[in-house]
């Protein structure tokens, strides 16, 4: 298979797009038959597979590579990155871990010291594990004592994770090696952890096999993994997920069971007693319930049970279950996004429109004070202990990096403990935060990013950001990539659409299912009030987003392409008929639905991106990009899409698709793979809309 590309892009291209085989496989859905002409795209072990790949990469390729500018960004780029960036600090017996990344180190390292003011030394270099940097740091958690340090490995962006354990004192890897994890987290007790995995999957169908039966085990240091013994299990339930936390004082086990992303059940076991049974304390799969801190028998939750917004409540194992549970926070009109103990007391996080609100109760429930934030922006990654009330966390806003505050949870005194200093200059970059309405009258929230020149004569380069999905929440964030963007004139934009968490459940469940279009009309309510203000114009409008955002993109391009003129789908799910098949897919059907019920088979062949493609239309310049080893969101998902895409497009706007090797779903992408990435897409989107960027 060949393509080639004309020599010059200012004539606009003629493409020859590779040749993609169709066939002529069919599935019925309650007597709709449904073509897949693209099924044999979705074996990633097929040689033909491999050659589509390769001919559409350097379709791609040659494309990106004549755009005169392209070098000049991956430079202005490599300079903006090259910043160094630090990690919350936490602190287990005398040892206080953080990471690090000097600038563009592909991996961020792992640093320990003792003491707050001791000396630090590397305690985890993962650069040093791969040549390429495609070896990531997936998680981590520090023994009780500090001494020891677990790690997981994630490989070339794939979701499977190997657990490793280090001496701490003197940096010694042992002997042990954990295989076939995905989705868990390290939870210590005594000399040895909990963790979660799946059975070995059959060899060749690693990334793509639905993940099933995940069990709960605990691991003892030295010991090989077969040995490991199994606490929980449920061979009833293949498509439930369970995961094991222990409290602080290692006192307790807490298995969470879940069904989908969202609702779960809660199960504790007494482990002073070894005989003693699971305790069931919530049901499943209404409602989230969450395990902040405990005091002996007494356990505080974070809920939406009867508060769809959130609230802190109490329960106690030796006390008889009531009707109504204990209220120690109770709800607000804010959004409690996560709360921590530290001392006596609970560092509540909210969200106001967005943004980050934090308040200090006491354990009674009495509120304490608020913190102090510099601007309207995130904390992120609070780290705290219920032992004392020393604690630390992370800010950032659209305009500023993180910065890493030690913060005295009872006086209310914080102090920078660790700041990003960048060498560009965004003093004459702002933000702002307006409301639309959307199709349906919803007052949207949205932030704008732009210079403070900005004129308002509907001619500046737009990037539309969005999610709305999954009870996930954007909120103010700093990023290098963007303010490139911005700095040359283009406005980000990011709305709150529904889907998301921003206000509660209630907004979430109103973008979900037999909702979901709410979703995309947000999206292009967006769209409309930009060009309807005089900040743009579709000429001038690209629009972005990954994942369940890819699926956003992939299904307001095909439903208004004339609304766009650039589209930047990212490992997207595209193809709404056959996601629950592959992987984790099966966790996505409480926000999505499913083929296999009839009314949301209907609903979803409605907006299902891959299905709505039509021949004769002209859709926006489009650079789909994905990653060979995504095993959450299969890459098929991408391939069949734009397959599909260059099938239908009516005019000579490039529908291309960038596959990146040793790459995934994007967790743990190496810093120069996520330069590479950049340069091609602002390269490709400032190309499509006009633009003509300048370097300092």
């Amino acid at each position: 298979m060949t393509a080639t590309v004309s020599s010059s892009l200012a004539q606009e291209n003629s493409f020859s797009y590779p040749v993609t085989r169709k066939t002529d496989v069919t599935d019925t859905y309650f007597g709709k038959v449904v073509a897949d002409p693209y099924r044999w795209l979705e074996d990633d072990n097929a040689a033909e597979t491999a050659d589509w790949v390769k001919a559409e990469n350097e379709l791609t390729g040659k494309y990106l590579s004549q755009i005169p500018f392209r070098d000049s960004i991956r430079a202005r780029l490599t300079a903006l990155w090259n910043y160094p960036r630090y990690g919350v600090p936490f602190r287990k017996g005398n040892y206080y871990f953080y990471s690090k990344n000097n600038g563009i180190q592909n991996q961020s390292v792992i640093f320990v010291q003792e003491g707050l003011n001791g000396d630090a030394s590397v305690l985890l270099d993962p650069n040093e594990l791969s040549t390429d940097g495609t070896v990531a740091i997936a998680g981590q958690a520090a023994s009780a004592d500090g001494k020891f340090f677990a790690y997981a490995v994630a490989r070339a962006g794939s979701d499977w994770n190997e657990i490793y354990v280090i001496e701490t004192a003197t940096g010694r890897k042992l002997d042990d090696k954990l295989e076939w994890v995905k989705f868990s987290g390290i939870s210590w007790k005594g000399n040895g952890f909990y963790y979660s995995r799946y059975d070995k999957p059959v060899q060749g169908a690693e990334l793509s096999s639905k993940n099933k039966f995940k069990k709960v085990y605990y691991h003892r240091l030295g010991d090989p993994q077969e040995k490991d013994v199994l606490i929980y299990e449920n061979s009833r339930e293949p498509l439930r997920s369970y995961d094991a936390q222990t409290t602080t004082d290692e006192d307790f086990l807490i298995i969470s069971e879940t069904e989908s992303t969202s609702g779960n059940a809660l199960y504790i076991k007494d482990l002073r007693k070894p005989e003693s049974s699971f305790i069931k304390v919530a049901d499943g799969f209404a409602y989230d319930y969450e395990v902040i801190a405990n005091f002996g028998t007494r356990f505080i939750l974070r809920t939406n049970q009867g508060a769809p917004r959130y609230r802190l409540i109490a329960i106690d194992l030796d006390k008889p279950s009531k009707s109504e549970p204990e209220v120690v926070v109770p709800e607000s009109e804010e959004v409690l996004q996560s709360a921590h103990a530290g001392g006596a007391m609970f560092v509540c996080l909210y969200m106001k429109d967005a943004v980050t609100r934090g308040l200090v109760y006491h354990a009674t429930g009495d509120l304490m004070h608020e913190i102090i934030l510099p601007e309207p922006g995130t904390i992120n990654d609070f780290e705290s202990d219920i032992r004392d009330g020393q604690a630390f966390f992370s800010f950032t806003s659209f305009t500023s990096p993180s910065t890493i505050y030690k913060y005295d949870i009872a006086s209310n005194r914080q102090e920078v403990l660790r700041k990003s200093e960048i060498k560009a200059d965004f003093s004459d970059i702002v933000s702002e935060q307006f409301f639309y309405t959307s199709k349906d009258g919803t007052r949207i929230p949205m932030f704008l990013v732009h210079r403070k020149d900005m004129q308002m004569d509907g001619n500046n380069p737009v990037y539309l950001y969005g999610y709305g999905g999954f009870n996930i929440n954007l909120t103010p964030a700093f990023s290098m990539s963007r303010l490139f963007f911005v700095e040359n004139g283009g406005v980000f934009a990011m709305p709150n659409l529904r889907g998301g968490g921003e206000y509660g459940e209630e907004w979430h469940k109103a973008g979900t299912k037999l909702q979901k279009q709410n979703v995309f009309d947000d999206f292009i309510a967006a769209a409309e009030f930009l060009i309807a203000g005089n900040y743009t114009k579709p000429s001038k409008l690209a629009i972005a987003g990954g994942s369940n955002g890819g699926l956003l993109v992939g299904a307001c391009m095909t439903q208004r392409p004339e609304l766009f003129a650039v589209a930047l789908p990212a490992v997207g799910v595209m193809d709404m008929l056959r996601f629950q098949k592959f992987t984790i897919g099966w966790a996505w059907t409480e926000d999505y639905g499913s083929s296999d019920n009839e009314q949301e088979f209907h609903y979803l062949l409605g907006y299902s991106p891959l299905h709505n493609l039509h021949r004769g239309t002209c859709y926006p310049a489009t650079l789909v990009t994905t990653g060979d080893h995504d095993d959450r969101v299969v890459p098929a998902h991408s391939f069949k899409f734009a397959a599909s895409l260059q099938e239908a497009q009516s005019c000579d706007k490039p529908t291309l698709i960038r596959i990146e090797t040793n790459a995934g779903h994007g967790a743990g992408k190496p810093i120069s793979k996520m330069i590479d990435e950049a340069t091609d897409i602002w390269s490709f989107t400032m190309y499509n809309l006009g633009m003509n960027p300048t370097f300092k």
